[in-house]
């Protein structure tokens, strides 16, 4: 195996990242006049400084490098979703968590992902909760809009401070969606996207909570379609939290200390947090695996 291939395998890049069709001399050159463009030793060698440097170059620059249809991005390369709604942060009208409010992890082997994390945003819309992100220094990977719009405001590679616990951050993705919480501002969604559902009778660490908001069924829909996504582009089971034989809704140990792989509310997390009460995950990831 050729050095190029091996870094290939390595990192996760492709001949196409330099435009080049495979392996060998075109790529060689293709890598070549990539360095000489950036002042680097232009040896034709993808080591660790020319990927980290690609990495940055793609990144900066994702929707040019976009194939057909909708995607989603994890180290650089794209995996299809199966929804029409997705907009990159390099898009029109995309959404960016800033640089400093993650850990770049640019340059090096994909990052072993092996849980998901679902939050509310407790905001308006997904606009609103990215600013108020990036204003607070800290981020997440995906946002679900109010119209069921998938905005992925970060590579999966890089480790997104969302789940507030470290070892969590280190080797999940959040996923925000957009939903106020309080009953008080229905008024304000009937008049733009109609009537929330609401909940009424959720239980989260032994305690029912008052009547609040729900998600639109469009938003689930979209929350579906990304955890497949997410499933297939990092290898994530699509399997919840579990307690006598039903969904855990308090803190679950093993998903708290970062041994559980699936798929996690943020109150499996931490008793501070209480989203996203009311979303059956095991009814949700059941007709996922059925799709």
């Amino acid at each position: 195996m050729s050095y190029n291939e091996d870094t290939s395998k390595k990192y996760g890049w492709e001949p196409s990242w330099f435009g080049a069709n495979n392996f060998g001399p075109e790529l060689d050159q293709k890598v070549i006049k990539f360095q000489k463009e950036l002042g680097i030793t232009a040896d034709g060698l993808v080591g660790p400084s020319t990927f980290r440097r690609v990495f940055s170059h793609r990144e900066a620059n994702i929707d040019d490098y976009q194939p057909a249809g909708e995607n989603i991005v994890y180290n650089g390369n794209f995996f299809p979703i199966k929804w029409d709604k997705v907009i990159l942060w390099d898009e029109t009208g995309g959404l960016k968590s800033n640089k400093g409010t993650y850990w770049d992890y640019s340059g090096r082997s994909p990052r072993d992902v092996t849980m998901f994390v679902n939050h509310w945003d407790v905001c308006l819309s997904s606009k609103s909760c990215s600013d108020v992100l990036n204003r607070r220094g800290i981020s997440v990977h995906f946002c679900i809009d109010n119209d069921g719009t998938i905005y992925q405001l970060a590579d999966m590679q890089h480790g997104c401070w969302h789940a507030g616990n470290h070892t969590i951050n280190g080797n999940s993705v959040g996923v925000e969606i957009s939903n106020a919480y309080y009953l008080k501002y229905q008024d304000w969604y009937a008049a733009r996207f109609g009537p929330r559902p609401i909940v009424t009778d959720a239980k989260v660490h032994g305690t029912t909570l008052e009547t609040h908001l729900d998600f639109y069924p469009v938003q689930i829909e979209a929350l579906k379609a990304l955890w497949e996504a997410v499933a297939n582009a990092c290898d994530i089971p699509l399997e919840a939290p579990m307690k006598n034989g039903e969904l855990d809704t308090g803190v679950n140990s093993d998903v708290s200390s970062g041994k559980f792989e699936g798929f996690v509310n943020h109150y499996n997390i931490t008793n501070r947090k209480i989203d996203c009460a009311g979303l059956d995950l095991v009814k949700l990831l059941n007709e996922v695996k059925a799709d």
